[in-house]
């Protein structure tokens, strides 16, 4: 007894070598930064775009209501009066100065919040420095969008495909008022060079996943719910040897992949593509009119 109680404590040494001996036999996820790079929230809060409307005039009325609500008072506007022969907003008024100082944004989107035309949102750009200080300091010229609506990339930002899309996500997510009725439901204009963007439906049904890049939270932290929180085809012995074949799915190879689902049957059917987004009536009234 004497020799193998030797020998197990012996063998307690290599126990500090679990954590490093489960993570040899895993997939690497390590990427090749900067070239390659893990796929961004939709949610993500990046760096400002001042938007139009489709037909081409600014959204913003100079209204500084942005200025006013920043907690880090890096946002300088001016308005002006419009020009009845030429206008450059459909208010009274437009942004004449419209300036934000990146080295005090904190990028907290209150801004975004604030503004009743939705002119300024948040792209996924977060990966941008400055030389100087006077770069960091965006002027108008800078943060408004271009004649199709895509926002301006300067010479030192680091734009990737998508960074541009589902800007202030979050914004098109809540219940205005608290009246759950509305949420998912359209009540803001289209940008130019994008149209009406989607909402994100949050616990309704109203929810298009797929066209705002969002995914629910029972689904990004399946692991950290309860057994009883799950969706159904997650539940008991089931729900595991669904996870571990979906876990296995996804460490294979995409050929051998491919080959397995032609295997099955020729794959899966492609789904329809998502129906338009369409204004809706307002659905917490009733019309009297038969």
């Amino acid at each position: 007894m004497g020799l193998f109680d030797g020998l197990r404590d012996d063998f307690k040494f290599f126990g500090g070598f679990r954590v490093t001996l489960a993570q040899m036999a895993r997939q690497r996820v390590t990427r090749q930064y900067p070239a390659e790079k893990r796929p961004k929230q939709a949610r993500n809060h990046g760096r400002h775009v001042l938007n139009r409307y489709e037909d081409g005039m600014e959204k913003c009325i100079g209204c500084e209501l942005c200025a006013g609500v920043c907690p880090a008072d890096c946002i300088y506007v001016r308005g002006a009066d419009n020009t009845p022969a030429d206008p450059v907003s459909p208010g009274e008024r437009y942004g004449f100065v419209y300036e934000i100082n990146y080295l005090r944004c904190i990028h907290c989107d209150l801004c975004v919040e604030a503004c009743p035309t939705e002119a300024i949102t948040e792209s996924k750009l977060f990966e941008f420095s400055f030389t100087n200080r006077a770069d960091a300091i965006y002027t108008k010229k800078e943060l408004l969008v271009d004649d199709d609506g895509r926002p301006q990339r300067l010479p030192w930002e680091d734009w990737r495909e998508g960074d541009d899309l589902h800007t202030s996500g979050w914004m098109r997510a809540t219940s205005p008022s608290g009246v759950a009725a509305y949420e998912g439901r359209v009540q803001w204009s289209g940008e130019l060079g994008y149209g009406v963007r989607a909402p994100e439906g949050g616990q309704s049904e109203q929810r298009d996943d797929a066209l705002t890049g969002s995914r629910q939270l029972r689904e990004t932290f399946s692991s950290h719910l309860d057994d009883i929180d799950r969706l159904p085809d997650q539940q008991g012995m089931r729900g595991v040897a669904n996870r571990m074949r979906a876990r296995m799915e996804q460490r294979m190879p995409p050929q051998l992949r491919a080959r397995m689902e032609q295997r099955s049957g020729g794959g899966r059917t492609p789904a329809d593509p998502p129906a338009p987004t369409q204004w809706v009536s307002n659905p917490t009234t009733t019309s009297d009119e038969s």
